[in-house]
């Protein structure tokens, strides 16, 4: 299944667990994004994976971003009061 305004992200219960992943790969968005947050560059994912552009990254990034704006559930701060 293609997402819609995602040409390159599908999920397919028979890969990765139904995860959304790179069309044609078994990295999902969720490994992409993995990595970001360890600090490394969309150019140097795409370098560890041959399989992947610079403009996969960005789409794994723009996808998770989507998703999120939806399930934002705003916290309550704890009291700092005693």
């Amino acid at each position: 299944m293609h997402f819609v305004g995602f040409n390159r992200i599908v999920a397919d219960p028979a890969y990765c667990d139904g995860q959304p992943r790179i069309e044609g790969t078994r990295i999902t968005v969720a490994s992409i994004l993995s990595y970001l947050a360890g600090g490394l560059s969309a150019e140097q994912v795409a370098a560890e994976y041959p399989k992947l552009n610079t403009k996969d990254i960005y789409e794994a990034l723009a996808f998770a971003a989507s998703h999120m704006k939806d399930r934002f559930v705003p916290l309550r701060l704890a009291s700092t009061s005693k």
